[in-house]
C-alpha cells in the first residue's frame, strides 16, 4: 500500500513537474525549432509510433502471466515466463528494425507531395533514429513489466522524473547552438537507453529477476495468442486514434496544420496522464482479486473509488483550461497556435469519460473478456478515419479532432459502459450516480470563474496563474467540503500528515 501511495503521489509529481517544464521548456523549444520543423518532427514521430504496434499486445498480457505463474510454480515459473517474453520480444525488435528500415528507404515516396526535398531528407534521418528507438524499446519492456509485477511503483516513478527533469536540461543546450530535430529525437534515444539500463540493473541486483531459457510450451503460446490478439486489436485502435489526424494532416495540408494539431494533442496527451497516474498502480491488485474469485462486488467498488478520484482531478484541469485555455495556449507556443485551442478542447473533453473508467480496461484484461472492447473500438476507428478525412479536408485540424470525439462519445460513452453493466459484472447505476453526486460540488468555482471573467481579462502566464490559484483553491474546498466521503476526505488528511513529516 505504501508503495502504492508513493507511486500515484510521484506520479501526479511528475506529470505537474512535466507541466511545469512545458511552461517554459517547449515554447522556447517552438521558437527555436521553427513552426514547420515543430510540425516534421510531429508528423514523423507520429508516423513512427505505429510501429510499437509490433508487440502484437504480449507487454500488456506480462503482469497477468506473472501472477499465475507465480501462484502455480513459484520463482522458477516466473523466470520460465521472463526467458519467453525476452525472446519474442528480442524477436520483434529485430522484426521492428527490418520493418522500419523499409520505411526510411522509401520516406521519399511517403511524404513527398507536401514535403520540401530537404524536409524529405531530415524526415529520413528522424525515421531511422525514431526506429532504433523503438526497436531497442522491445525487449527492455519485459524488464518494466517486471518491476510492476514487483508492484515497485517508487523506482519506476523515480526513474520516470530523472528523465523528464534531464530531458529539457540536455535539450535546451543543443536547441540554442542551432541543433534542430534531429538533436531532439537523439537526446530521446540517450535518455531511453539510460532508463532501460538503469531498469534492467534494478531488477538483476536489488529484484534478482532470473530467466530460464529453453522449449515453450506450445499450449501457453496458444493460450497468449488468443489473449493478446485483441489487445493488439486495441493497440491499433489507440494508434488510429491518436496519431492518424497528425498523418492524415501532413499530407492533405502540410507541416504547419501538423504542428497546429501538435499543440492541442500534446495537451490532451498531459490531461490524459493526469488519469494514467493512478490507475496503473493497481493493475497487480486488479489480477489477484480476479484470480482469488473475490467477486464484482469489490471490483466495483475499486472502479468506482478510483473513477472518484480521477473524475475530480480531472474536472478541475478541464473547467479551468474552458476558463483560460485559450490565451494559456497563446502564452505557451505564441498567437499562430491560437487555433489550437478549440483543438484541444475537441480532444479532452469525450475523453474524460474513459479516463475516469480505464480501470475496467485492467478488469477486463483480468478476467480475459477484453474482445469484444477490441472489436467495438476497431470499428469505431474506422469510422474516425472516415468522418476525420472529409472534415479535414474541410476544417483542418478542428476536423480531424471533430472525427476523433465522435468515436470516443460513440465507443467509448455509450456501448462500452453498457458491456460494463452487462456482461463485465460492474455495477455502472452505481458507478454513475457516485460520480454525478461530485457535480454539485463544481458550482461555487465555475460561478466566480463566470464572475471573474466577467471583471478582468486573464492573459500570458501571469494572468492564467492570477485566475487558476484561487480559482483551484475554491474548487479543492467546494469538492472537500460538498462531494467527498469520508474515505476521500482521510486520504487528503493522510496526504497532508505525510507532507508535513517530509517537510
Amino acid at each position: 500500500m505504501n508503495q502504492k501511495k508513493a507511486g500515484v503521489l510521484l506520479s501526479y509529481g511528475q506529470t505537474i513537474l512535466s507541466t511545469i517544464i512545458s511552461l517554459t521548456y517547449t515554447p522556447v523549444m517552438l521558437r527555436l525549432l521553427g513552426r514547420s520543423e515543430y510540425g516534421l518532427y510531429t508528423l514523423v514521430s507520429g508516423f513512427i509510433s505505429n510501429l510499437s504496434l509490433m508487440s502484437f499486445g504480449l507487454g500488456s498480457a506480462y503482469v497477468r502471466y506473472y501472477a499465475r505463474a507465480e501462484a502455480q510454480d513459484g520463482e522458477d515459473g516466473v523466470a520460465r515466463v521472463n526467458g519467453m517474453f525476452l525472446s519474442i520480444f528480442a524477436v520483434i525488435g529485430v522484426l521492428s528494425l527490418m520493418v522500419g528500415g523499409v520505411l526510411v528507404a522509401n520516406v521519399h515516396n511517403i511524404f513527398s507531395a507536401k514535403l520540401t526535398p530537404q524536409e524529405v531528407e531530415t524526415a529520413r534521418t528522424l525515421m531511422g533514429l525514431l526506429v532504433i528507438n523503438i526497436a531497442v524499446s522491445f525487449p527492455a519492456s519485459v524488464f518494466f513489466s517486471y518491476i510492476t509485477a514487483k508492484e515497485k511503483f517508487l523506482f519506476q516513478r523515480l526513474v520516470s522524473m530523472i528523465r523528464t527533469v534531464l530531458n529539457p536540461i540536455v535539450m535546451l543546450p543543443l536547441l540554442l547552438m542551432g541543433y534542430g530535430s534531429v538533436a531532439l529525437v537523439i537526446v530521446t534515444l540517450v535518455l531511453t537507453a539510460f532508463t532501460d539500463l538503469v531498469s534492467m540493473v534494478y531488477c538483476w541486483r536489488k529484484l534478482r529477476m532470473r530467466f530460464i531459457f529453453g522449449r515453450f510450451e506450445p499450449g501457453m503460446l496458444r493460450e497468449m495468442a488468443g489473449f493478446s490478439f485483441f489487445i493488439f486489436l486495441n493497440e491499433i485502435i489507440n494508434q488510429i486514434n491518436w496519431t492518424v489526424d497528425t498523418t492524415l494532416l501532413g499530407i492533405i495540408s502540410g507541416t504547419a496544420a501538423t504542428a497546429l494539431y501538435g499543440v492541442g494533442s500534446q495537451i490532451n496527451q498531459y490531461y490524459i496522464a493526469l488519469s494514467t497516474s493512478i490507475s496503473g498502480v493497481f493493475v497487480p491488485q486488479i489480477n489477484r482479486i480476479v484470480a482469488r474469485g473475490e467477486g464484482d462486488e469489490q471490483l466495483t467498488k475499486l472502479f468506482t473509488r478510483v473513477g472518484r478520484i480521477q473524475f475530480m482531478l480531472l474536472m478541475l484541469v478541464l473547467t479551468g483550461f474552458i476558463f483560460v485555455g485559450s490565451p494559456f495556449i497563446i502564452a505557451w507556443g505564441g498567437t499562430e497556435y491560437a487555433q489550437a485551442f478549440p483543438i484541444a478542447l475537441m480532444l479532452i473533453v469525450p475523453v474524460t469519460i474513459p479516463l475516469i473508467q480505464n480501470l475496467g480496461i485492467e478488469i477486463q484484461r483480468a478476467k480475459n473478456m477484453h474482445q469484444f472492447r477490441s472489436k467495438v473500438y476497431f470499428c469505431m476507428a474506422l469510422g474516425n478515419v472516415a468522418v476525420s478525412i472529409p472534415l479535414g479536408i474541410k476544417y483542418g485540424g478542428l476536423g480531424c479532432a471533430m472525427g476523433t470525439a465522435i468515436s470516443m462519445v460513440l465507443g467509448n460513452g455509450l456501448i462500452m459502459n453498457w458491456y460494463y453493466h452487462t456482461h463485465i459484472g460492474l455495477d455502472m447505476r452505481y458507478f454513475w450516480k457516485q460520480i454525478l453526486k461530485i457535480v454539485p460540488a463544481f458550482v461555487p468555482p465555475v460561478l466566480l470563474a463566470v464572475l471573474a471573467l466577467h471583471v478582468h481579462v486573464f492573459t500570458g502566464y501571469g494572468g492564467v496563474i492570477l485566475f487558476a490559484l484561487p480559482y483551484t483553491l475554491v474548487y479543492a474546498a467546494s469538492v472537500y467540503l460538498l462531494a467527498m466521503d469520508d474515505n476521500e476526505k482521510e486520504l487528503v488528511r493522510s496526504v497532508g500528515r505525510k507532507l508535513r513529516i517530509v517537510r
